[in-house]
């Protein structure tokens, strides 16, 4: 599925990246996670850990690996978020989800999540999503559930090692949540 997906009555419309959008999408995810940039927006990590959360490489391989897909949400040409869908399987993984952080508490995002949903379900068939969120994050946690995703009491442990974060807060763990699409 490589065509625009747009809604008739919304200014944003959806595609699939491309390997040209790699620096465009780290770019934006470390924005809307880390650094003061981040602090523009209430999905802020900055005081949780510090570094890049995504470099471009990673991007792209992840928008090369077969049953992953990074979906982009735009406005006009502007991409103004991202999320990468993963087939897990009888399921999709939601992660990487964000949206231009001085765009935040508008509405893109509870839009652009259930457009991600269907995407999934319609490349895949799939009946289930779902993602790890950082389990302090409970305002983040809030929004999910609101969004119909529910707790599974599943947790693993935050990467201590990999190369690009430090942790500011000791012990951060992965709390998983899941959605039944209709």
């Amino acid at each position: 599925m490589t065509e625009n997906i747009s809604t008739p009555d919304s200014a944003t419309h959806f595609r699939p990246a491309i390997d040209a959008d790699a620096e465009i999408i780290a770019a934006l995810v470390n924005s809307a996670y880390r650094g003061d940039s981040s602090r523009q927006g209430w999905t802020t990590e900055a005081d949780l850990l510090q570094g890049s959360r995504i470099h471009a490489p990673e991007v792209r391989e992840l928008i090369a690996t077969p049953g992953s897909v990074i979906l982009l949400c735009l406005q006009g040409e502007d991409i103004i978020g991202c999320v990468n869908l993963e087939k897990t399987e009888d399921a999709a993984y939601l992660g990487m989800f964000v949206v231009r952080p001085v765009l935040q508490g508008n509405g893109i995002g509870k839009h652009f999540m259930q457009t991600a949903e269907q995407y999934a379900q319609q490349l895949w068939g799939i009946q289930k999503i779902w993602m790890t969120v950082i389990s302090v994050r409970q305002e983040l946690i809030a929004y999910y559930e609101r969004r119909g995703y529910a707790r599974t009491g599943r947790f693993k442990p935050f990467p201590t090692d990999n190369g690009k974060e430090k942790m500011l807060v000791e012990n951060l763990q992965f709390e998983e949540m899941e959605k039944i699409l209709g």
